[in-house]
């Protein structure tokens, strides 16, 4: 690989291969007086094009927030919700099923179960609708209405469901093939009071790393990421991306890196803090580029509304999951890009915009080899959802469905 940013590449082999960074020169990538912007920005192109040249993927999805009540009170959350409070609200299976018909409609492949950690943990509103619904757990109810959505839809479930025991990884692998967790940070420094995981049981980093260890050891195409700009140094935002690059390098099973940059909003305990400017994120995008030279790398789109195309000058390969549907509900003030002008904005920076599944085609062959009994209506979804390059197969759509933006977005 070139080193027109000036700094050192060491390879490291691990089971997929691969080339790190050692952690001084990453930190001489992130330094501004050390490396002009735009030599790691080359370098950073370079290395996403060698991995996969001239596409950028998206995964078209419904956004399913299954319940909104949640353990973990973070700094800088307006998702989460306490009984009672205004907008708190668990999905009902009618409601779940209603979500992914109209999703299914529109072309999307994708049901994105995002939930609040243990709720029932904490509050006994939480246990009783979940005895109303029939089920001991929340985890229990997430299991089910991915099995539901599966049967039910052609949509493939992709749950991220907050800290889960290797016994929870595997039963929800059942049931969907893949699964996403953000490590966000691996400072605990940030749990400290005041601070952004302050009140935060379930954002411990040695908890969060272990989940995705045993998600690697059971062979489960898995999302993961970062958030920057909550409080943590660059060394410490470097150290996460290293804790992201060592556990794929033992496993092979990250499919998926995200990149997202903390957004302010009036109601957060941290509505004061400053947000990271463009070149920050860009830069922290290259160096886990460079880091992470063969794994898929992702930004949000709708959280640099204004410029999300100059996101590809840092080395990004794909949108992440864009709904025609349902807004993003962790961040509702930021609406997704409609799908005809993220394609032209994309194809205008010289790339053909490809639709693909929550599991990414290079694991497609493996996952659907696997000899498990217990997969074989997973294994025959993934299939018929699937081309033969294993991207999302295309299907006739009115072009008002293709391309639609929910009316209920903000």
């Amino acid at each position: 690989m070139s080193s027109s940013a000036g700094t050192a590449v060491h390879y490291h082999q691990g089971r997929k291969g691969g080339y790190l960074l050692s952690r001084e020169a990453a930190l001489r990538l992130m330094n501004p007086a050390q490396t002009p912007l735009e030599d790691l920005l080359a370098a950073a192109r370079a290395a996403r094009d060698a991995f996969r040249p001239g596409i950028i993927t998206y995964s078209r999805k419904v956004f399913l927030p299954l319940t909104n009540l949640c353990r973990d009170y973070c700094g800088y959350c307006t998702f989460r919700r306490d009984p009672g409070q205004p907008g708190a609200h668990t999905m009902t299976p009618e409601e779940v099923l209603e979500v992914a018909r109209q999703g299914e409609a529109m072309g999307c492949t994708e049901a994105l179960f995002s939930l609040g950690d243990k709720p029932e943990a904490l509050f006994p509103e939480m246990r009783e609708t979940l005895r109303n619904l029939g089920y001991r757990s929340t985890l229990e109810y997430l299991e089910a209405m991915c099995e539901l959505v599966l049967r039910e839809t052609t949509l493939l479930p992709h749950p991220n469901p907050g800290l889960l025991s290797a016994e929870w990884i595997a039963r929800l692998a059942r049931v969907s093939p893949s699964m996403g967790l953000m490590l966000e940070t691996t400072s605990n420094r940030l749990l400290g009071a005041g601070s952004a995981h302050d009140n935060a049981p379930d954002k411990v980093p040695a908890l969060r790393l272990k989940m995705i260890e045993e998600a690697g050891k059971l062979g489960v195409p898995f999302t993961t990421g970062l958030l920057i700009g909550i409080g943590e140094s660059v060394e410490e935002r470097v150290d996460t991306l290293f804790a992201i690059a060592r556990l794929h390098a033992s496993y092979g099973h990250i499919q998926e890196v995200i990149v997202q940059n903390f957004r302010v909003k009036p109601t957060i305990p941290m509505c004061n803090w400053p947000e990271p400017d463009q070149a920050d994120h860009l830069r922290t995008i290259a160096v886990a580029r460079l880091l992470l030279p063969r794994v898929n790398l992702q930004a949000p789109p709708n959280l640099s509304a204004a410029h999300y195309e100059s996101l590809l000058d840092g080395g990004i390969n794909d949108w992440g999951g864009v709904s025609p549907l349902t807004p993003d509900f962790i961040n509702p003030e930021a609406p997704w890009p409609h799908l005809a002008e993220l394609e032209r904005r994309t194809n205008a920076r010289g790339f053909v915009l490809r639709q693909r599944l929550p599991i990414y085609p290079e694991f497609l062959d493996s996952y659907t080899a696997a000899p498990c009994v217990h997969r074989t209506l997973l294994r025959a979804r993934v299939l018929s959802a699937s081309d033969d390059q294993g991207y999302a197969a295309s299907m006739a759509l009115p072009p008002h469905a293709a391309f639609a933006v929910a009316e209920a977005q903000p």
